[in-house]
């Protein structure tokens, strides 16, 4: 059947009348104030990465980013309330491994969905998970802790940020590979957990860029880090998977998310705006001092992160029959 002139001509003019709202709106945006929503209190690390992030992004887009902290339920309050925003792009989340890994592993029940509730737009930085230890403990490598454990099983007792956080999971994940058995103490957060450490109540722990002072100061043991090379930070300390637990990671990371729907065109110029913060001096400054690594990268990069923590943390959780209700 032959197309007419007519025909083509309207079927152009029909097409271009439907992509009118998308053009407009990757032109227009952004065209007033974006709301980052950080789901943790103010002062940790994901209001340091997500202050960081909104100041240099501001000057980018040509309008403020503000940084707006709902807390509560381990992340999930926040994340849930950005999940159900209007996709238009101008409201945006900083997300961690505990709200788009842990939390679904773990919780009999999630208000959101960490894949389907969401667009990636960029992740943002990364730091490996340190395993450490107490400064009397006897040893000074991640052999030396998995002989100690063989050698009196369950004598050993470590310490997590609570009952299925991602220390917690990722010391489970450890203690699995290793074939070794130790007492778990869940506290309230990673501060006590690190004073029980230095006094020697517990022996061992994971964390992350927290303990950097702690471990420079002498005050813990570093024993080894859960990245997959060395960690340019610490590059004389081995990792976890080469002193003989091979395929073992575990990291702290945090990205930035948009509602399920928003434009193709405007994820993409919030993932540029993201790239020119990661290209100034300061924010890579930034993060160096909170002993973060810079990433950025495509969505996907951040999308295929989400979906391989999910799969790692499930596992863990499954294996180890750690459930919880929200």
């Amino acid at each position: 059947m032959m197309t007419t002139p007519k025909a083509l001509s309207g079927a152009v003019l029909a097409t271009a009348l439907a992509l009118q709202p998308a053009l407009a709106q990757e032109g227009d945006f952004p065209n007033r104030p974006i709301r980052l929503v950080l789901p943790f209190a103010a002062g940790g690390g994901a209001d340091a990465v997500g202050r960081l992030f909104a100041q240099q992004m501001s000057a980018d887009l040509g309008h403020p980013v503000v940084v707006e902290n709902i807390t509560g339920a381990g992340g999930m309050i926040g994340t849930a309330r950005a999940a159900r925003a209007e996709p238009d792009g101008y409201t945006l989340l900083i997300g961690t491994p505990s709200t788009h890994g842990t939390n679904s592993a773990v919780y009999t029940k999630l208000s959101y969905d960490p894949i389907k509730d969401f667009r990636p737009v960029s992740l943002l930085a990364t730091s490996p998970l340190m395993l450490i230890a107490a400064p009397g403990f006897q040893g000074s490598t991640v052999r030396d802790l998995i002989n100690a454990a063989k050698a009196s099983p369950g004598a050993l007792a470590y310490g997590s940020y609570g009952l299925g956080s991602i220390n917690h999971l990722a010391i489970e994940m450890f203690l699995s590979a290793a074939g070794i058995q130790a007492n778990h103490i869940p506290y309230k957060g990673s501060a006590p957990a690190m004073t029980d450490l230095i006094s020697g109540q517990i022996q061992f722990t994971i964390d992350g860029p927290t303990a950097l002072g702690f471990i420079r100061s002498g005050k813990v043991k570093l024993l080894g880090t859960g990245s997959a090379q060395r960690w340019a930070t610490f590059p004389d300390t081995p990792t976890i998977a080469e002193s003989g637990l091979p395929g073992y990671e575990a990291l702290t990371w945090f990205g930035m998310f948009a509602p399920a729907g928003t434009p193709d065109a405007v994820v993409a110029r919030l993932n540029r705006a993201v790239d020119q913060a990661l290209a100034n001096e300061k924010t890579r400054a930034g993060l160096a001092s909170m002993g973060l690594d810079p990433a950025g990268g495509a969505p996907k990069k951040l999308g295929e992160t989400v979906e391989a923590e999910i799969r790692k943390w499930t596992a863990i959780a499954r294996e180890k029959s750690i459930r919880l209700d929200p």
